[in-house]
C-alpha cells in the first residue's frame, strides 16, 4: 500500500509541475496566473483535515504453544499535525482474548491502560482521489517491566530481575493475566512483555481509517499461581493481515474509556471468533 500510494504521489507531482509549465506562455515574462494547487498542498489539507480523537480497535491473530489466539484492543489514536508532519499517539481502554481452546484468559484493563506508547510521526501518502493513508511505526513499548531504552534493551530471561515492575498495580509482578478452563481450573499467569506494533491504514469516504496491524511483541513469563499454568512458549502473528484489522472511527474529543466502551457495539464489528 505505501508504494503503491507513494506511486501515486509522484505522478500527482510530476502532472502538477507538468500543468504549471502549460501556463507558462500566458504572458511575455513566463508569469502565470493562478497557480495550480501541488501534491503537497493536498497532502497538507488531507492531514489537517485527520486531525482529532479516533475510537480505536484492533484485533491480533497468533498461533503457538498449540493454541490459536485472537487479541482485541480498545483505545484511542490522536493525530495532530506538528511541525508538518502527522503524529500519532495512542492510549488503551480494555481488552478482550479469544482461542481455539476452552478456556478463558483475561487481562485487567488496568493492565491494558498500562500499555502507554510514545507519540510517533507517521509516513503519510494520498491516493489520486485526496483521501489519506499513513503508516505508524512501531515503538517497543514496556509492560510489566520498566526498561530504559525500550527499542533496543532486550528483554530479560530471569524472572527475579529488578527491572519487572507492578503495572497493573495489583500488588503481583508485572501484570497478571487471569485464566480459567471448563474443567474449572483457573489461576494467574505473571507476565512482562514488550510490545512492539505498527499499522497501515487507508482514509475511506466516511472519514474511518482502515487497515492491518502488524505485531513482534515479546513475553516473559515470570510466574504463575500454580506450576501447571507456565507456559514459555512465544506467540507469532499469523501472517495473514486479514486476520488483523484495525479500524479507526471519528469521535468527539472529550470521548474517554467509559464512553468508548458504553458505545462499542455502535462503533466496532462484534468481537470475531478464531476461525482459521
Amino acid at each position: 500500500m505505501r508504494s503503491g500510494a507513494l506511486a501515486a504521489l509522484t505522478v500527482a507531482t510530476v502532472f502538477a509541475g507538468a500543468a504549471c509549465s502549460s501556463d507558462s506562455g500566458a504572458g511575455d515574462d513566463g508569469a502565470s496566473g493562478d497557480t495550480a494547487p501541488t501534491a503537497q498542498d493536498a497532502l497538507t489539507v488531507a492531514m489537517q483535515r485527520a486531525e482529532g480523537r479516533y475510537a480505536h480497535y484492533d484485533v491480533v491473530a497468533y498461533e503457538g504453544s498449540g493454541m490459536k489466539t485472537l487479541i482485541i484492543s480498545y483505545g484511542f489514536t490522536d493525530l495532530e499535525v506538528i511541525d508538518g508532519e502527522l503524529v500519532s499517539t495512542e492510549s488503551f481502554c480494555s481488552s478482550e482474548h479469544r482461542s481455539d481452546q476452552p478456556i478463558s484468559v483475561d487481562m485487567s484493563d488496568a493492565a491494558t491502560q498500562a500499555i502507554k506508547p510514545v507519540p510517533v510521526a507517521t509516513e503519510v501518502e494520498i491516493d489520486p482521489d485526496g483521501q489519506l493513508a499513513f503508516f505508524r511505526p512501531a515503538t517497543p513499548t514496556g509492560i510489566g517491566i520498566h526498561l530504559e531504552d525500550p527499542a533496543n534493551e532486550p528483554l530479560p530471561t530471569d524472572p527475579t530481575d529488578p527491572r519487572i515492575a507492578d503495572d497493573d498495580d495489583d500488588g503481583k509482578p508485572g501484570v497478571t493475566v487471569s485464566i480459567s478452563s471448563e474443567g474449572g481450573l483457573d489461576g494467574e499467569l505473571y507476565i512482562a512483555r514488550r510490545e512492539i506494533f505498527a499499522y497501515e491504514v487507508a482514509e475511506q469516504p466516511d472519514g474511518t481509517f482502515t487497515g492491518a496491524v502488524e505485531d513482534d511483541s515479546e513475553q516473559l513469563v515470570i510466574g504463575a499461581s500454580d506450576p501447571i499454568f507456565m507456559n514459555e512458549g512465544q506467540w507469532v502473528q499469523v501472517p495473514d493481515p486479514t486476520l488483523s484489522p484495525i479500524l479507526l472511527v471519528p469521535v468527539d474529543s472529550d470521548w474517554d474509556c467509559e464512553m468508548l466502551m458504553s458505545n462499542r457495539d455502535d462503533l466496532f464489528p462484534a468481537t470475531p471468533e478464531v476461525d482459521w
